[in-house]
């Protein structure tokens, strides 16, 4: 750790890097403070993680082996993507998470030396699952002609298929005046407004997250 620390310093300087923005300047800047933002709610506020986005669940992933190799003593690397697909029992049995076996299975990506499981975290099966925690705030966000009764009835939103919940959320606002659900039209600023107890509450992967930063911040 470096020295010279003063008292209430955090422990170490946490960087995320997240998959989004894909390669527009401008939806990388409406991730980036999107999920600032979503930190800032969930009680970071003074002690935030910083928020590197990276474009691609590739990029993201690559970006996160390079900083694991240059990171100072200080510094804390994590990494943050969708884990596209259903997690089988063997990598969360228990609460027993093992985020890095579900990564080498699907991706083939390897653990980089000298990391841990916690510096690896996994939105299930993908970001706009958490939309689902608030489903009061995506009909606040899409208007009065949002179709709440077109979403999954599923309340465990951790096993509703990726493909299943894109076309459930294009459904839900097919009427609506800001148009069918996009990523790039509306996923950032969704994010902005969720409110992180509830996401929390509804994903153990993603209250896995919350844990990690209470613990290094």
């Amino acid at each position: 750790m470096a020295q010279g620390r003063n008292r209430g310093d955090p422990l170490v300087r946490v960087k995320i890097y997240v998959e989004g923005g894909g390669d527009q300047a401008r939806l990388k800047r409406e991730c980036r403070r999107a999920f600032s933002k979503f930190f800032e709610k969930a009680g970071f506020k003074g002690r935030m993680p910083r928020v590197v986005v990276c474009g691609s669940r590739s990029s993201a992933y690559g970006d996160f082996c390079t900083a694991v190799k240059t990171a100072s003593d200080d510094e804390l690397p994590l990494l943050l993507v969708d884990s596209e697909s259903p997690m089988q029992p063997q990598y969360q049995q228990s609460g027993n998470f093992k985020p890095w076996g579900h990564l080498q299975d699907r991706d083939s990506w390897n653990k980089p030396a000298n990391t841990e499981d916690e510096q690896a975290h996994l939105m299930i099966q993908c970001m706009e699952a958490w939309f689902l925690a608030d489903r009061q705030c995506l009909h606040d966000f899409f208007g009065n002609q949002f179709q709440t009764s077109a979403l999954p009835g599923n309340q465990d939103i951790e096993t509703i298929g990726r493909q299943q919940l894109f076309d459930a959320l294009k459904n839900a606002t097919r009427n609506t005046q800001k148009g069918e659900y996009g990523k790039g039209s509306h996923s950032f600023k969704i994010l902005e407004k969720i409110n992180p107890k509830l996401v929390f509450s509804a994903s153990p992967w993603a209250k896995r997250l919350s844990d990690t930063l209470e613990n290094k911040l």
